[in-house]
């Protein structure tokens, strides 16, 4: 059974700005931590992502329809410098999807391996890098199917954090893909 069809595109933080806050805002958003952010709060971190020369946001479609928030960011300079030792051709990752009152099985898993696909299409990406909360349990299970190997907690200023690592050729076995 086909999930549908994903595309990404470059987010507009002005006019996707009332979109997002609805999906950071809701409840399932705990761990993006934005739960009381005012719709000027989100426009505002959007438009600094915007400018940021080393972190960018994206918006991801499904069926032409917004699903999903990807950022991406270069670990040397964002979210997590000091904290291990970059290599050549890491690039960090976060994904949140949209809330819905109508799941789909296994859409969430389709969503994470649409932004790996994404990711790993730059031929400089050699490793993807997460850091999410280390009481996120189900992103662990998600970022695990995906290919993602757990290297060690860490201390971030806003979280304790599970920092793990996939490279292309881990990803290519979790979907299964000879390499």
């Amino acid at each position: 059974m086909s999930i549908g069809t994903f595309t990404i595109r470059a987010l507009d933080p002005l006019k996707d700005a009332e979109l997002l806050h609805r999906w950071v805002t809701d409840p399932k958003a705990a761990f993006w931590m934005m739960q009381d952010a005012k719709l000027q709060d989100v426009e505002r971190e959007y438009m600094r992502i915007a400018a940021h020369e080393h972190h960018h946001a994206y918006l991801g479609l499904h069926d032409g329809e917004p699903a999903f928030l990807m950022e991406s960011y270069d670990p040397r300079y964002v979210e997590l410098v000091g904290l291990y030792e970059p290599a050549p051709g890491d690039v960090g990752m976060h994904f949140l999807v949209a809330p819905t009152d109508r799941p789909i099985h296994g859409f969430t898993k389709a969503v994470i391996t649409a932004v790996m696909d994404e990711l790993f299409a730059d031929p400089r990406t050699r490793r993807v890098v997460v850091e999410p909360d280390v009481g996120n349990k189900a992103v662990h299970a998600l970022n695990e199917a995906v290919g993602f190997v757990p290297v060690r907690e860490i201390d971030k200023p806003e979280k304790r954090a599970l920092l793990s690592f996939c490279t292309r050729d881990q990803f290519l076995a979790a979907r299964g893909v000879a390499v």
